[in-house]
């Protein structure tokens, strides 16, 4: 149930972002969730995409530094505490969460929050214990 994410590392300058997400449109790469981090020099896009492959490997061509991780995506529910609910299983048995970015989908009965921990397969295996809702690379891409 890991997902990959693509992370590009981008200079905190004017235009940055514009050119990683014009880059990724001419080549029919579809996001469908995203996150930025930064700092006042730099940035970290995170993504959620279509055809992460080819989307590393047109940002390479490009000459931005890109870079694919796993992630666990979870459906919680959208209410108040619903993510609240699934951090709680985690910090009880000792899980670091490095990052959460979250979407609401369309139906809007659920929020889909992408995860990432110091121990991805542990956590897979307390989320499922628990009954929490895993999502696939494919439900992502195809929201």
């Amino acid at each position: 149930m890991k997902i990959k994410q693509l992370s590009v590392f981008l200079e905190n300058k004017k235009g940055r972002l514009y050119e990683v997400l014009n880059t990724l449109a001419q080549a029919n790469i579809n996001i469908r969730a995203l996150s930025i981090a930064d700092t006042s020099d730099f940035g970290i896009l995170r993504m959620i995409v279509n055809n992460p492959e080819e989307a590393k490997r047109v940002l390479d061509e490009a000459g931005f530094t890109a870079k694919i991780t796993n992630v666990i995506g979870v459906a919680v529910k959208d209410r108040p505490g619903g993510l609240a609910e699934i951090l709680k299983i985690l910090y009880e048995k000792d899980i670091n969460v490095e990052y959460v970015y979250a979407f609401v989908e369309k139906s809007g009965e659920e929020a889909l929050v992408v995860i990432r921990t110091n121990n991805l397969d542990k956590t897979i295996d307390l989320l499922k214990e628990a009954g929490v809702k895993l999502l696939d690379s494919k439900t992502l891409e195809n929201l």
